[in-house]
């Protein structure tokens, strides 16, 4: 049974996002339903895929709206068809409980969103750079087509933003305008995590550094591995996560083509990932952007220290004062000198505030 509100009204909450695979906007979304169902309002989320790799909290209901349709112009119909399917999952699930607050993650899930109608005040959560992401490497009427897309979806909508730069990122490259922005920083619970890390870490006896993120060309796992390969670190590197097939193919055969098959290890996707994070010399993120950086702050609670790329928009938010000086130029020769001066020297404990 939900508690009141200290105003007396238990708020109907609805998150919308395109499945719930291993990433850290699934954990962002997963985090902050739980803690406002703990707060006494009633949490849904409304997950886009069939895929699941987190537990869902307790006290928060999961939809699954799957698309099952396999007709004609499936790809050029879907963005219609699913806010249609969304709509509704909403008339059958909330006609009687109108929604108080709506929150949309993820671009193509924002995309469906924007054509739902019942939807229309629903505010959109900018997990990532957007704007640079879709519009990198796209010239000419192709980078006019995308622009004009995410004109369509995020016009004058209402946007949260992850970091302070995700928003002026969508407003300069985009051409578009919200109707309101507000920047809310991703939210952690330090002593979850820090009792996580706890449990037994099955290379507590190794040297490592230790990568945490799906397999996907903005993470750069390119560049992490050529910056590794000419590094003077003398331990092993850890990557934890996954991908499609054809990305761990690819991941694989760097691997083989720097002559690092001894010293990468491959652990796969990690329900617990925090064990590899405190026993770990360094995190390393080697992204062309963070929407945030939660793998940072992470580490940070951990203790651990960090290398990351100065990308757009999270690192330099995170890594202040000395902590700045794991901070190193996009590219794999400045990211080998950061894990050099970082492994060899470490900065010492500082505490962070969580906003």
């Amino acid at each position: 049974m939900h508690q009141k509100m200290p105003d007396g009204k238990v708020r109907t909450i609805v998150f919308i996002i395109d499945g719930l695979a291993y990433g850290g906007a699934e954990k962002v979304v997963l985090t902050l339903a739980g803690a406002m169902s703990r707060q006494g309002h009633d949490v849904t989320i409304l997950s886009l895929r069939e895929e699941q790799a987190y537990a869902i909290p307790d006290g928060v209901k999961l939809i699954k709206v799957i698309d099952n349709y396999r007709g004609p112009l499936r790809r050029q119909t879907e963005i219609y068809r699913r806010a249609r399917q969304l709509d509704q999952v909403i008339v059958k699930h909330f006609a009687h409980r109108p929604i108080d607050l709506a929150i949309s993650n993820l671009p193509k899930t924002d995309r469906i969103v924007a054509h739902s109608q019942y939807l229309q005040d629903a505010r959109m959560c900018l997990h990532g750079a957007v704007a640079s992401t879709q519009l990198a490497h796209k010239h000419g009427l192709k980078r006019w087509l995308k622009q004009r897309q995410l004109q369509r979806t995020y016009e004058g909508r209402n946007w949260i933003t992850v970091s302070s730069g995700i928003g002026q990122d969508l407003i300069h490259r985009a051409k578009c305008q919200p109707n309101s922005i507000r920047t809310i920083f991703n939210p952690f619970d330090p002593v979850a995590i820090q009792r996580q890390a706890q449990d037994p870490c099955p290379l507590q006896d190794e040297h490592f550094i230790v990568h945490m993120g799906r397999f996907h060309p903005v993470k750069r796992h390119d560049r992490l591995l050529e910056a590794f390969a000419q590094s003077h670190y003398q331990g092993k590197l850890v990557l934890i996560g996954q991908g499609t097939a054809a990305q761990e193919q690819s991941i694989i055969e760097k691997i083989s083509t720097l002559g690092l098959q001894s010293r990468v290890i491959l652990a796969g996707f990690q329900s617990n990932p925090y064990p590899y994070l405190r026993s770990a010399e360094a995190l390393i993120v080697s992204s062309d952007s963070e929407g945030f950086g939660n793998t940072i702050v992470e580490a940070l609670i951990c203790n651990t220290p960090v290398v990351s790329t100065d990308c757009p928009f999270g690192p330099r938010e995170i890594l202040t004062g000395t902590l700045s000086r794991g901070l190193a130029e996009c590219n794999a020769t400045s990211l080998a000198i950061a894990i050099d001066a970082i492994t060899q020297a470490p900065p010492g404990n500082h505490p962070i505030t969580l906003g």
